[in-house]
């Protein structure tokens, strides 16, 4: 990568570079997320709606399992940010090759875990006995090649750290084109069900894991890797876990509580899980937008926090949320009101499934923007070095909250009510911890800022006089 592809992040005007770093970055997300949405309309249009539900039941659980190591990439992004911003030569390299032997361990680790408890872990999550052998089958195809996932990801958190998003976007648009094509390929030609687009995702995200390891080789940057190098440094893989884990483990309870609520809609039965499946993947849509402005106001609240240049760290913040309330509320309405229309891609041949799926795009996606506020909050302060105090709070306010919920709005429902009517209740828990999650995180942000800068006011005094 050349070195005009860095970006300066502490010095300037911040709403046009945080656009320019961000839609990147939402532009890979969508890519990642039309792996999946590619699996689940081929299978709709060629296979049925089991197929559907097959794939949507496994969604859920595949966050579970990796995103207590997506979040540590997370730390680690953060954490080369902020030595970037600081001009510590010296510890950028032990970061860079530590992080990319993490992605390479946690690959192994998530792919012996997920092929050995694949059928046994939808087991514990209800999944219809009559898609439970193609939701395994699915899961453990997925599992075998996940090695593949985590490289991209860690390598991307080292290169996004630098400022360059485009590579990502390049290397996720290639191989997403060779997801789509061989999807049809191995179901339309060759007969496969749910085993060819499990297949097919494998491939593309092969395609993507060695794209990224040779860009990052080839670097022209302190943050270029030499596989002769790659080693655990214990300094560093210390750093990278005080911010990292705080956020991996709250990703992973944050997929606990999906993974009860998704156990309670398997509850409903077949036509409600591929409905609410097919709904998610069109709201995720709208979610991974707001949430690539969380990841570069994290970047660039890390550089400028590791600079000393806090009061930049505020402009950012409010220039996130900006950007988030826009594109949330936008796309939120957007993708609702299209919604009846989007859904039969997914499920042609379901009408009552796509009235499942339009239940959950009214509750759950025109209020995603408080999803997005919750997530630039939390992002924001890690970006600051505070990652426990936003697991905390989105652990209890969205994840202990929704919990609750399940065991009693739900249950109640779900014994009294129709099955729509319990439908309904179960998702209203996610707007309502969203928008408490958010109201804690904001004000725990305003009494941080406010130290800091206090304390920084303190030692510029202290430095005059001392002159």
């Amino acid at each position: 990568m050349a070195k005009s592809n860095t970006m300066n992040m502490t010095s300037g005007s911040i709403m046009g570079p945080l656009i320019k770093y961000s839609i990147p970055i939402m532009l890979t997300g969508i890519l990642q997320l039309l792996f999946n949405t590619a699996d689940i309309i081929v299978v709709g249009q060629f296979v049925n709606e089991k197929a559907v539900a097959a794939v949507s039941a496994s969604a859920a659980l595949i966050n579970l399992l990796i995103n207590l190591f997506v979040g540590t990439s997370l730390g680690a992004t953060v954490v080369l940010a902020s030595t970037i911003g600081a001009q510590r030569d010296e510890d950028i390299s032990r970061i860079t090759h530590t992080t990319f032997a993490l992605g390479i361990i946690f690959g192994m680790l998530t792919t012996v875990v997920g092929v050995i408890g694949a059928e046994q872990f939808l087991i514990w999550m209800d999944t219809p006995a009559d898609i439970l052998a193609q939701a395994t089958l699915y899961l453990k195809i997925y599992f075998a090649g996940n090695l593949f996932f985590m490289v991209y990801t860690f390598g991307r958190a080292i290169i996004v750290a630098i400022g360059d998003t485009q590579r990502p976007l390049i290397y996720l648009t290639l191989s997403g084109i060779i997801n789509v094509i061989l999807n049809v390929v191995f179901i339309r030609y060759f007969g496969m069900g749910v085993e060819g687009v499990a297949i097919a995702t494998v491939i593309s995200q092969a395609v993507s894991a060695v794209l990224m390891t040779a860009a990052l080789i080839k670097l022209d940057h302190k943050c270029k890797i030499s596989l002769k190098k790659l080693r655990i440094n214990g300094k560093q893989l210390k750093k990278i876990l005080v911010l990292g884990l705080p956020v991996g483990l709250q990703n992973t309870l944050f997929s606990l509580s999906n993974v009860i609520i998704q156990s309670s809609v398997n509850s409903l039965g077949t036509l409600y899980v591929a409905g609410n499946g097919a709904g998610n993947n069109l709201d995720s849509f709208v979610y991974t937008s707001m949430n690539s402005f969380t990841q570069g106001g994290m970047t660039f609240a890390g550089q400028n926090y590791g600079a000393g240049k806090y009061k930049r760290v505020k402009n950012v913040f409010i220039a996130v949320i900006e950007c988030v309330c826009v594109i949330g509320i936008v796309m939120g309405l957007a993708v609702y009101f299209n919604g009846r229309t989007l859904l039969k891609l997914y499920l042609p041949d379901s009408p009552e499934g796509i009235e499942y799926g339009m239940v959950r795009l009214l509750i759950m996606g025109v209020f995603n923007f408080l999803c997005g506020l919750m997530d630039c909050s939390s992002g924001i302060l890690r970006g600051m070095n505070k990652s426990v105090f936003p697991m905390i709070a989105t652990v209890g306010g969205s994840c202990g909250l929704r919990i609750i919920w399940v065991v009693t709005i739900f249950k109640y429902a779900f014994t009294h009510k129709t099955h729509v009517e319990a439908f309904k209740a179960l998702l209203i828990s996610y707007p309502v911890s969203w928008g408490i999650t958010f109201a804690v995180l904001l004000v725990y942000f305003i009494i941080t800022y406010r130290k800091i800068v206090s304390k920084e006011n303190i030692s510029n005094n202290d430095a005059v006089k001392t002159k």
